[in-house]
């Protein structure tokens, strides 16, 4: 398929269900076990971060998760696999600004295994492009941007009434679905999800972003569980410039800590592939 290392595994949790992956990708990632789950769809998170907590360097040129990484490849293989299992992928507006040339599938991200991809999306019967989820409580988003053009993937902007008056004022593209959830000025993810499934039928939910957006589904406790790329990277923080770390917009500790269950741990160089689980409102473990 490549030269790509194999990642290494150094932890597995045992007992869980694991997905046949075509024989290239499963050489490169290991076992991968997709949990039983029934209700509504399972959440997952995906995000990269420093040593020292940092997840954008939040500089112009330099604000997606490939500064974070030092472009690993085998970040962009975990972000492929997850992108390639999900029907709907979410990010924050903030996300897009980022990654404005960007669309959010498993070829996009990781060419070179993009036949496997597909493979694993035709073995669990998902025959279109994952939802690409657009969160914008404004409305304010530039729909000439290659994720809302291309005609790639189907677009769903979640936004408020107000937001989505202002998108509705220009040209909507023919692939780009808008849904005003409420007339405040935030949403919540109950909401995001309910949207999201209203649009499209879902068993797997990806969230890529930002540190708002995820610290919200952790709030409304609706993250199954997260991927988390440790990068062996010092950023470094100062006065003058906001950073942020993996959770924004929410405070759990010391009053209501949010403890994870190590699921997986893989290394690839000196990058450590975490997986956890969290306790949601529908599981008490």
């Amino acid at each position: 398929m490549n030269d790509l290392i194999p990642l290494e595994p150094l932890f597995e949790a045992e007992g869980r269900s694991t997905l046949a992956l075509p024989p290239d990708l499963a050489t490169l990632y290991g076992r991968f076990h997709l949990p039983v789950h029934s209700g509504r769809p399972y959440v997952i998170g995906n995000f990269v971060t420093t040593l020292d907590g940092v997840v954008t360097l939040n500089e112009p040129g330099h604000e997606g998760g490939g500064d974070i990484s030092g472009w690993s490849r085998h970040d962009r293989l975990v972000m492929g696999l997850l992108r390639a299992v999900a029907d709907s992928v979410i990010v924050g507006a903030g996300t897009l600004r980022a990654t404005p040339r960007h669309r959010w599938t498993a070829q996009y991200i990781s060419p070179p295994q993009a036949e496997a991809y597909q493979q694993v999306r035709t073995d669990l019967g998902k025959t279109t492009p994952p939802l690409n989820v657009i969160v914008t409580a404004r409305g304010e988003v530039d729909l000439d941007l290659p994720v809302f053009q291309s005609g790639e993937v189907p677009v769903l902007l979640v936004t408020t009434k107000h937001g989505e008056s202002r998108i509705r004022a220009v040209r909507i593209p023919p692939a780009v679905q808008i849904v005003g959830m409420n007339r405040t000025d935030s949403l919540s993810a109950q909401e995001i999800v309910q949207a999201v499934c209203e649009a499209r039928q879902c068993q797997i939910i990806l969230v890529e972003g930002g540190p708002q957006l995820l610290g919200d589904f952790l709030a409304e406790q609706l993250l199954d569980e997260l991927f988390l790329t440790l990068a062996p990277q010092i950023a470094g923080r100062d006065s003058g410039t906001s950073r942020p770390g993996l959770v924004s917009g929410q405070l759990f500790a010391p009053s209501h800590p949010l403890w994870g269950t190590l699921v997986s741990v893989k290394r690839g160089g000196s990058h450590l592939f975490l997986r956890y689980r969290f306790k949601t409102k529908e599981r008490e473990t």
